[in-house]
């Protein structure tokens, strides 16, 4: 059983909470996204509305050990004071005297921002000492990362193994959405998997298969598939030592896999390339795949139709390039008017929904790229089982 934050006595107590302030920023230290600032605010203002003293503590980039001024979380500080109407202290340190004495001195509804965990190597080493300053700064720990709980660190599992633990809402929300998908779908359900390499996709593919309908699959790790099925992908990127495994999938997978029939191919992969459409599946010496074709998008419009679950992780094509885009937004619109469970995995996927201007026709859009990953592989994540234990 995993606490919520509604099972626990919150008033005046130091709260501990691991958010995901992982955002993008600009040359200018500008963040670019927010999203997942933004989604960390139903837990902060129910822990305001209760009288707790919060601590956020999260991570920036990969500074890998040392103090990088540029990942320093104080954008972050800055924009989450502007989304609650509130000042949030940003602190200079995560642990230490200095950071001990100002949480010691907190009030009910103030809110502290530690510095970026990642400065200190004890942080992804799951430091029993690093986690063990973390948990003195609480009384009570709360994990509302899902972007984090697939990493086993001092922030994920040591601390919530030295405090009283629990579940922040936007965690309750990502177990909620794909425990239903895994576990009690609602069929037909289709999975739709893209992105550039097979071998990210390899334990979804074996763990989704038995339970869904159908698998849909484009973006860049279509061409491994298509290359095992003996079909010319011209200059498209290749898994070569992935073509056997990939075969293998597809006979597991006989009936139930769709690959791309047609394909929009350019010369390079730049705004400025020459594109055409292939009037088959096959993709001539020179060229390169890029976007699933119009026939592609036909055929997996008409089998998402029907669909009453669907889960997509991976866009179809390179959607950063608007030339190439256009499948991924296709189905992403196509998806958004389809009334049944929709659940879009992290990262890039994530980003192309939002680029379309279609997160809120969207059931669930995960904060977690390697997570939501590995949650649909099947396999436990850090960060949730130690809470579980708990």
């Amino acid at each position: 059983m995993i606490y919520s934050l509604k099972d626990l006595e919150l008033k005046n107590k130091r709260v501990l909470v691991r958010v995901d302030f992982n955002v993008p920023l600009d040359k200018d230290l500008k963040i670019t996204d927010d999203r997942r600032i933004r989604a960390s605010l139903p837990t902060i203002i129910y822990l305001l509305q209760k009288e707790a003293k919060v601590i956020l503590m999260s991570h920036l980039g990969r500074p890998k050990g040392k103090v990088v001024e540029e990942l320093r979380l104080t954008p972050v500080a800055k924009r989450l004071g502007e989304l609650l109407n509130k000042k949030v202290l940003k602190l200079d340190d995560c642990i230490g005297k200095e950071v001990e004495e100002v949480v010691e001195n907190m009030q009910p509804q103030d809110i502290v921002l530690l510095e970026n965990l990642r400065f200190y190597k004890q942080e992804t080493e799951n430091d029993a000492e690093f986690s063990r300053q973390l948990a003195n700064l609480g009384e009570i720990f709360v994990q509302d990362a899902f972007g984090s709980v697939h990493r086993a660190h001092s922030s994920t599992v040591g601390v919530a193994q030295l405090l009283p633990s629990a579940c922040g809402f936007l965690l309750e929300k990502e177990i909620k959405f794909f425990q239903q998908i895994l576990t009690t779908p609602h069929h037909p359900f289709v999975a739709i998997l893209g992105g550039a390499k097979v071998s990210d996709k390899i334990g979804v593919i074996r763990n989704l298969l038995p339970k869904v309908d159908n698998l849909l699959i484009g973006g860049g790790m279509s061409y491994t598939f298509l290359k095992a099925k003996g079909v010319d992908v011209g200059d498209s990127r290749l898994e070569l030592e992935k073509v056997e495994i990939a075969s293998s999938l597809l006979k597991e997978g006989e009936g139930k896999i769709f690959l791309p029939s047609d394909h929009l191919i350019a010369d390079k992969v730049a705004p400025t390339a020459q594109i055409k459409n292939t009037e088959g599946v096959e993709i001539p010496s020179g060229w390169l795949g890029v976007d699933i074709g119009k026939r592609s998008i036909e055929r997996f419009k008409k089998i998402l139709k029907e669909a009453k679950t669907i889960v997509w992780n991976g866009p179809l094509g390179i959607f950063e390039i608007p030339a190439f885009a256009q499948g991924t937004k296709e189905i992403a619109e196509f998806i958004a008017e389809l009334d049944c469970l929709k659940v879009i995995g992290g990262g890039d996927t994530a980003a192309a929904i939002a680029c379309f201007g279609l997160e809120d026709k969207m059931s669930h859009i995960s904060t977690g790229g390697g997570a939501s990953l590995e949650y649909l592989e099947g396999k436990e994540l850090p960060g949730i089982a130690v809470l579980e234990r708990r």
